[in-house]
């Protein structure tokens, strides 16, 4: 029987309620129940959650931080250091199959596991230049780390990607073999109950005439954040009925953004409804009759469409790469990437139920088809157990 330890590597805040931690989370459960024995570095920073069967080793934090940004950063990098040195010192005194590396901890994992003499799994969830902006220390950081990725790819026994884009990426590196589509999955594998939708609604309903609009996500550039908030003053103005929840954000974020839409004259079409557990979450979505992904950039499915697509509610969407991966015309309100486009596809569905009934059909048959907790623990033991068998 071959050794079914594996060191996992990953420099997010875990736990928190958005994309890739939560990710992390359905990764870490699959191995234990899969029967991997996981010992899992990651950040000091994030909500203290466990997962049954994984071992969970947190970096010091001698830089006193709460929170990091998403994407590269000298703080990342930073504690990249950290857990390359507690990574190295694992695989020199213990024996593991497997060393798994996540986004930036990918090239950790590939050093550790050649010294450890263990197998490689390299995970992506995102290309990371579609978080810097226009930061010029980001952006020359991304391209520097984008060099570090490619070398990763190249070399290590497996790729995960999370969406077709990153897997045809990493086969365009000659990884076509080796490279494993493990597609996101809704991050919540609760269902939601009618009274707790009905509660959710009577949340954050002002008028029973209101149309609930949602948004769920982070506030950063490559989510299109300044669309959304450009576009909702645009609809407040013709359809006085539409009422926008935004869900995500930090107080600051939350704050900068109250004033913007203050001085447009429509701060009470919005509620500020800040983070919501995972677990509640489907409740909430499946209260709102609209829900938006106005994504401007990126190669990986918005892990908010499945959420979106499991509560059954029509999609305003623009049509960029990212949301066309699991969108198309028949399944969502495309539109151009700029606010009136963006605005015009809301008011369109606010004035029009029966479209947004026939948005919603098809959604959930995308779900049973791949995007499921089964189908995502299954794809990663044919993984584990190709790269494995390859030792």
């Amino acid at each position: 029987m071959k050794s079914k330890k594996v060191l996992f590597i990953a420099s997010q805040p875990f736990f928190e309620k958005r994309g890739s931690p939560i990710r992390l989370g359905f990764d870490l459960l699959s191995l234990s129940q899969l029967g991997y024995n996981v010992e899992f570095l990651t950040l000091p920073i994030g909500e203290r959650r466990q997962v049954q069967g994984v071992k969970i080793v947190r970096a010091p934090n001698p830089f006193f931080a709460r929170k990091i940004s998403i994407g590269p950063s000298p703080l990342k990098l930073a504690f990249d250091f950290i857990l390359f040195w507690m990574a190295l010192w694992r695989v020199v005194f213990r024996r593991y199959a497997v060393v798994h590396g996540v986004e930036d901890c990918g090239a950790i994992a590939l050093v550790c596991g050649r010294i450890g003499r263990a197998r490689v799994v390299f995970e992506r969830h995102s290309d990371p230049a579609s978080y810097c902006g226009s930061n010029p220390v980001k952006r020359a950081m991304a391209r520097v780390y984008a060099k570090v990725e490619r070398f990763t790819m190249r070399h290590a026994d497996a790729v995960i990607g999370t969406g077709p884009g990153l897997v045809e990426d990493a086969m365009r590196r000659g990884r076509a073999s080796r490279a494993c589509l493990i597609p996101d999955i809704p991050s919540s594998l609760a269902e939601a109950s009618p009274e707790a939708v009905s509660a959710a609604r009577a949340r954050h309903l002002s008028s029973p005439s209101d149309i609930l609009i949602g948004y769920v996500g982070s506030f950063a550039a490559y989510q299109g954040i300044d669309l959304l908030f450009e576009s909702i003053p645009i609809v407040a103005r013709k359809e006085p009925r539409a009422r926008f929840v935004i869900i995500g954000g930090s107080d600051r974020e939350i704050a900068d953004r109250r004033a913007q839409l203050a001085a447009a004259g429509c701060l009470d079409a919005v509620d500020f409804a800040g983070f919501i557990d995972p677990d509640e979450l489907p409740a909430h979505l499946a209260s709102f009759d609209i829900l938006l992904s106005p994504r401007i950039s990126g190669m990986n499915t918005p892990l908010k469409l499945l959420d979106y697509l499991k509560a059954g509610v029509a999609i305003v969407a623009t049509d960029c790469e990212a949301n066309r991966l699991i969108l198309d015309h028949k399944s969502a309100e495309l539109t151009k990437l700029n606010p009136a486009a963006f605005a015009a596809g809301i008011l369109r569905l606010c004035a029009d139920p029966r479209h947004r009934i026939e948005l919603t059909a098809g959604g959930r048959a995308i779900l049973d088809d791949c995007h499921n907790f089964a189908f995502f623990k299954d794809s990663l033991r044919q993984c584990y157990e190709y790269v494995i068998g390859q030792a």
